[in-house]
């Protein structure tokens, strides 16, 4: 043993050089785990790393994945990064908004798989009772957000994180808006993904909301474009054009043609649009219609709205 303190004390170098990526892979056992961090120039003395590893339990704790060591590090040093599991991690956004379609590249490249395995994977519309989330499947509900990922994780993993985070939104306070607002889980999820897919700037997202409850109370249809969008094949396009709009008109997302809200949610909404679907501003507004610099113009009657539309349609052919 006094060997082996020796070694853990005496291989520190005085002066550590640059850091290099050391990839332990899955299934390696750990008597290769020496050669591996010498051939890397991480420590010298492989064989007294082995018997040091072993007598503080390494070979039954170290874990795979990809490291970031410095050459000539201690073997204590080294040892703490093996034993805890210290790997790389890359950051990969999912901005607000987003489907699980568009989401499924940047899944793919988190958990080392390619975007069709994703969709594969994902394109199950009972996973939702898997899960323990509203569904109908998981659109909706892997929450945007910045995450940190290892290489290679998988796409469990990576879901995992996303709906960990979904459900860390629902603290104490927002279960009780939930309750105050009369709504269910998932049609706040659902409402908040039309919210966020029709707003321009987030400052808009209590008033949008407001809309589509006005709406909702008077049995008026939501007429929401975004949701035509998500019933198209090939998704969104510029423009609806009647022949769009007739190939899904019997498509129960088509919010046109089918009263109150769809199935479930059309992308994943992030925060600000979900505090707006259960708790909008007070107004009268039934009609919106996007203006100058990506901002609504709200209006309460339809010759309002008409009259909006017309200098929406002017400034559109100005520019």
């Amino acid at each position: 043993m006094l060997t082996v303190v020796w070694a853990a004390q005496g291989c520190v170098s005085q002066s550590p050089s640059e850091e290099v990526l050391v990839e332990i892979p899955i299934g390696t056992p750990y008597s290769d785990v020496p050669q591996i961090l010498a051939q890397r120039g991480v420590i010298g003395m492989p064989t007294l790393f082995g018997i040091y590893g072993r007598a503080r339990r390494l070979d039954r704790s170290v874990k795979a994945g990809t490291y970031r060591l410095a050459r000539g590090a201690g073997f204590a040093e080294v040892y703490d990064a093996l034993s805890r599991g210290t790997v790389v991690t890359y950051p990969v956004t999912f901005p607000e908004g987003m489907t699980l379609t568009a989401m499924a590249p940047r899944i793919a490249k988190a958990a080392g798989t390619d975007s069709a395995s994703v969709v594969d994977a994902l394109d199950d519309g009972k996973l939702h009772t898997r899960w323990e989330v509203p569904g109908p499947g998981l659109e909706g509900y892997l929450f945007p957000d910045t995450y940190r990922f290892a290489e290679g994780v998988g796409i469990e993993r990576v879901v995992a994180a996303m709906i960990a985070r979904y459900r860390a939104y629902w603290t104490p306070d927002r279960r009780d808006a939930l309750a105050r607002s009369g709504m269910t889980e998932q049609e706040v999820v659902t409402l908040a993904s039309i919210v966020q897919a029709e707003a321009g700037h987030i400052s808009e997202m209590p008033t949008i909301a407001s809309v589509f409850h006005n709406r909702l109370r008077i049995g008026m249809p939501l007429q929401a474009d975004p949701t035509v969008h998500y019933a198209l094949p090939d998704g969104h396009r510029p423009r609806l054009l009647h022949a769009a709009m007739d190939s899904v008109r019997d498509h129960p997302y088509n919010t046109y043609t089918h009263a109150g809200l769809p199935p479930g949610p059309i992308s994943a909404p992030g925060a600000v649009a979900l505090d707006a679907a259960m708790s909008p501003i007070d107004t009268d507004y039934l009609y919106f219609v996007r203006g100058e610099d990506r901002l609504h113009v709200f209006s309460e009657t339809l010759e309002e709205h008409n009259a909006a539309v017309r200098r929406a349609r002017h400034l559109d052919e100005r520019g």
